[in-house]
């Protein structure tokens, strides 16, 4: 019997070994990020740093706010595939897919992110670093570099660390925040913040339907393109803010979703139906959230109408001490538009945050 049980261990030992050998040669087997911005693809020419015409222009409606970066966006799909759209909220890219995301502070490139479907469950993260002369970028470590540039007084940007890419793109799921069905939403919110406007040559949802580029077909998404539904202008583009710099982690299936703050429009969007709470209202307005406004604890709420001075979610975008502000990696100066934007709304008329208030309790019991 001891025979036969040492035989047995010895069997599982040898199974386990035999696994993680495959496991590290699949790894070694697999593409990685070339030394150079030059090699990934991105340009046709490398000496003029002309853009490969395969490399599609885009422009979320809602940008991410990062620091007042200048910044260019492209995306490479596989020639001959398609987007899986069967679930709307949840794009199944193919692989193959490589997208990029340019920096500029002053005028000066600074750095760009590469992120690249090698197969159906990697991608691959790299961040490039811009030379001095501007002609070409190579490959940052792993770990990141720290205050590489000043983008203010006494601020500098700092290259993120693969890491720090990941939590934000691979909660659940890697994602590509800025590539999706509002994102690319042909209804442009005129009054986004920061939004860049739309070249010709840039890729909406209209374009991908167009040149059959989803499955299934979704040729309703040009008959009536996706949008935030609300009542007023200022609560549309406080709400897509909001979806961009917060929903990003605080949404319905990422790893902090038990904090039950769902910031992400796709947490409210119900195809063919009228949403009349949506889950960034419903999960904030009066809500007592876990961090607390120093000078008015009682009065705290992540959300409260009427007073902003006492809404956490406001005093945490405006600022930028490491304990309190949000987000928490990725930016150094706060964003004086947004601040300013949501103060307004939150101080707004005080009819109409009795209505929403009203409906969200409605929809909630």
């Amino acid at each position: 019997m001891k025979i036969a049980a040492a035989t047995t261990v010895a069997f599982a030992l040898f199974a386990a070994i035999a696994r993680a050998t495959a496991q590290t040669a699949t790894e070694a087997q697999a593409p990685v990020a070339p030394r150079f911005l030059t090699d990934t693809g991105l340009y046709a020419d490398a000496a003029t740093l002309k853009i490969d015409p395969r490399n599609r222009r885009f422009s979320p409606q809602y940008p991410l706010w990062s620091d007042g970066a200048t910044k260019r966006r492209w995306v490479q799909l596989p020639v001959g595939s398609k987007i899986d759209v069967a679930e709307l909220h949840k794009w199944e890219l193919p692989v193959g897919t490589r997208f990029w995301k340019e920096f500029s502070f002053n005028g000066r490139k600074v750095e760009t992110r590469f992120l690249w479907r090698v197969r159906k469950d990697q991608w691959v993260f790299a961040t490039y670093v811009w030379n001095d002369q501007q002609t070409n970028a190579e490959l940052a470590s792993a770990e990141g570099i720290a205050n590489i540039t000043e983008i203010a007084d006494g601020k500098r940007h700092s290259i993120p660390s693969v890491t720090e890419c990941r939590s934000c793109h691979d909660s659940s799921r890697t994602e590509t925040l800025g590539f999706d069905l509002l994102q690319l939403s042909d209804d442009r919110d005129p009054n986004a913040l920061h939004a860049e406007p739309l070249a010709p040559d840039m890729i909406t949802l209209k374009t991908l339907v167009d040149e059959n580029l989803l499955t299934p077909a979704r040729p309703d998404l040009v008959a009536a393109p996706p949008r935030i539904a609300a009542d007023s202008p200022i609560t549309r583009t406080a709400l897509g803010y909001l979806s961009t710099n917060c929903g990003s982690c605080h949404n319905s299936a990422g790893s902090i979703a038990s904090l039950g703050m769902h910031m992400k429009w796709n947490d409210s969007f119900r195809e063919g139906d009228t949403v009349d709470c949506v889950a960034a209202l419903a999960t904030t307005i009066n809500q007592r959230g876990h961090w607390v406004v120093p000078e008015a604890q009682e009065a705290s709420r992540l959300i409260n109408p009427g007073h902003p001075e006492s809404s956490a979610v406001i005093r945490r975008i405006k600022s930028r001490r490491p304990i309190s502000q949000m987000p928490p990696i990725g930016t150094v100066i706060a964003d004086r538009e947004a601040v300013d934007l949501l103060t307004s709304w939150v101080a707004g008329n005080a009819e109409d945050w009795n209505e929403l208030t009203a409906r969200c309790m409605a929809q909630s019991h």
